[in-house]
């Protein structure tokens, strides 16, 4: 009989933007790929991969009403298709994939942590409302994988079920081919095709829309450097709920002649070439694609010194580390690397460096060790 494995996340973009490479994984062993999210535009691209989609009602938010109608969705599936493994993501698929797990006994259950809720620095709210739901559903996990060293040490302390086990992985992995910069034109392309000049100062900030990206410090930054500087661009890649908020604040801000929004964007590495710096000024992060995309390409970045962002970046070395929200020191990060090429050149040649231990490959090694010691579990 053909061995299913069926993978959990509130949103379809998680699964189509960090885990084909898993899919695939299974699909060589001869498994079955089922995934169960909430279904969007971009169902026929799961379809085109031969992976059988599961319309699950998730709501963002765990305390939405709607999530009951969610969890009886995944039982219904899990009850009727007897998955060999379960490997679960986002903070409210993950939490009803594991309780539906348990409840139609079904076994081994592999969690990814993109970052807990409650971390150093976070609303005593978020530990009082997450920490408790996660303690509980530890119970029902067989392999918990964390992506950065604070949720590391956060997971240790959780109960997972016996002979579960912690695990620190390089994200979702990098093909880091892809984010070569070579000179083949395609710097000087994408600029053409975009408007830009050789000299302009461009800078990239990659994300969805939303209250936690905290693209507010980036364009507070651009209005104080474009009050020096009349070449300075900032690009928005991405989409999401808060985009006329955004396109709002760049008006009042008075730079939208210097703020570009692209949308959702396929050519992050050609953008990536095509920029001088990667901004990031999130208030929160898992472990950043966006940045290590950035250290694959060789390109410096400025980030908020949060976790995630410090597994990633080494103030100094291959970037600038500032505070949450402090407008004068993400100003003079970037001044720094506009003024300095050679400063700049240095800190992406150390970025290509450190970006090594993500690559993909080695990810999926780690990945596969992980799967076996589940499906070990299962037998005992």
């Amino acid at each position: 009989m053909t061995q299913k494995v069926l993978f959990i996340a509130h949103v379809e973009n998680h699964l189509l933007n960090f885990h084909l490479p898993f899919f695939a994984y299974f699909r060589t062993k001869g498994w079955q790929v089922h995934v169960a999210t909430s279904m969007g535009k971009r169902r026929e691209e799961l379809l085109r991969l031969g992976v059988v989609c599961h319309h699950v009602d998730f709501a963002r938010s765990p305390f939405s009403l709607s999530n009951i109608k969610a969890f009886r969705q995944l039982c219904k599936v899990m009850k009727r298709e007897r998955f060999s493994l379960v490997h679960v993501h986002t903070p409210v698929g993950a939490f009803l994939g594991r309780l539906a797990a348990m409840l139609t006994a079904t076994k081994p259950v592999v969690y990814t942590v993109h970052g807990f809720h409650f971390y150093q620095g976070s609303p005593v709210r978020n530990w009082l409302l997450y920490y408790p739901f996660e303690r509980l559903a530890a119970r029902w996990t067989d392999e918990l994988v964390a992506i950065n060293r604070e949720d590391y040490q956060l997971a240790k302390k959780l109960p997972l079920r016996a002979k579960g086990t912690v695990s620190l992985l390089g994200g979702v992995g990098l093909d880091l081919q892809l984010y070569c910069c070579a000179e083949n034109g395609v710097r000087s392309q994408v600029r053409d095709s975009l408007g830009f000049k050789a000299d302009d100062l461009l800078m990239l900030f990659v994300g969805e829309f939303m209250a936690g990206k905290n693209h507010l410090q980036s364009l507070h930054m651009l209005r104080e450097l474009a009050a020096e500087r009349e070449n300075v661009f900032l690009l928005l890649a991405g989409e999401g709920a808060y985009e006329q908020e955004l396109r709002a604040l760049v008006k009042s801000l008075g730079v939208a002649e210097r703020v570009r929004f692209l949308g959702f964007r396929r050519d992050i590495p050609d953008l990536l070439c095509a920029c001088d710096l990667l901004l990031l000024t999130s208030l929160r992060e898992g472990l950043p694609r966006a940045v290590m995309e950035a250290m694959a390409a060789g390109r410096p970045v400025v980030a908020t010194d949060i976790r995630g962002n410090r597994d990633l970046i080494v103030d100094g070395e291959n970037g600038f580390l500032v505070p949450v929200h402090d407008v004068e020191k993400t100003t003079e990060a970037v001044r720094k690397l506009a003024t300095d090429r050679e400063l700049a050149a240095r800190m992406g040649k150390r970025g290509r460096e450190m970006v090594k231990p993500y690559a993909l490959e080695q990810v999926l090694a780690e990945m596969e060790q992980v799967y076996a010691r589940a499906l070990k579990s299962r037998l005992l």
